[in-house]
């Protein structure tokens, strides 16, 4: 009787799993997508620097490309690694142009997605951004520099459609925390709140 059972058992979970790893396998697990992005920087504030006036970050708005990849351990479950490559944020001090840095801002998120809607996928994300600063020490002729690492944490909402079997169209929505310290002669004088929406609409493809 009881092995009996056992083997009913058996047989119901491979019933509910069976499908599903079907499906799954039909979709694929890889998914690539191509973005174009609109980068809309917080543009925040720091505490004063010297010659007067306030840190301003002046990181001007403006369309990128992005590339993500996104691999699905299940039906719903996925991670996904987003990639450009680095943006040019000028530093103003008082309304006069300071110098210039270069931010790499990797991310990389924990998706759920909705896939019982038919052709609209809609999807959440959580996760985490390494940001990398280039040119870091060119401010005030050198004399004021960036920390080189931020590390913060990003939020995601987005949908696909379906086309076919492999194809998609994305819209997609992030809001990604990026700030750094700012220091003159070695001391923090200030801090630097970049603090990104990137917006944007693409293509996938999934094999």
């Amino acid at each position: 009787m009881q092995k009996s059972l056992k083997l009913a058992a058996l047989g119901l979970a491979l019933s509910v799993a069976l499908p599903a790893m079907a499906q799954q396998a039909s979709e694929g697990n890889w998914l690539v997508r191509g973005r174009a992005v609109y980068l809309d920087w917080d543009n925040g504030q720091s505490s004063g620097l010297p010659l007067g006036g306030t840190t301003k970050v002046q990181a001007e708005n403006r369309w990128i490309p992005e590339v993500d990849i996104t691999y699905f351990f299940t039906r719903n479950i996925a991670a996904e690694l987003v990639l450009t490559y680095p943006q040019k944020i000028d530093i103003d001090v008082g309304g006069t142009k300071k110098g210039t840095i270069k931010a790499l801002p990797p991310s990389l998120l924990l998706q759920y997605h909705f896939t019982d809607l038919g052709a609209f996928k809609p999807y959440v994300g959580a996760g985490v951004n390494y940001t990398r600063f280039y040119d870091r020490d060119n401010i005030l002729d050198g004399a004021a520099e960036v920390e080189k690492d931020s590390f913060g944490w990003t939020g995601q909402l987005g949908f696909d459609v379906a086309l076919n079997k492999n194809w998609l169209i994305n819209v997609d929505a992030k809001y990604v925390k990026i700030d750094t310290d700012v220091k003159l002669n070695g001391s923090k004088i200030g801090r630097v709140d970049l603090d990104p929406w990137l917006l944007g609409v693409g293509i996938g493809y999934r094999f």
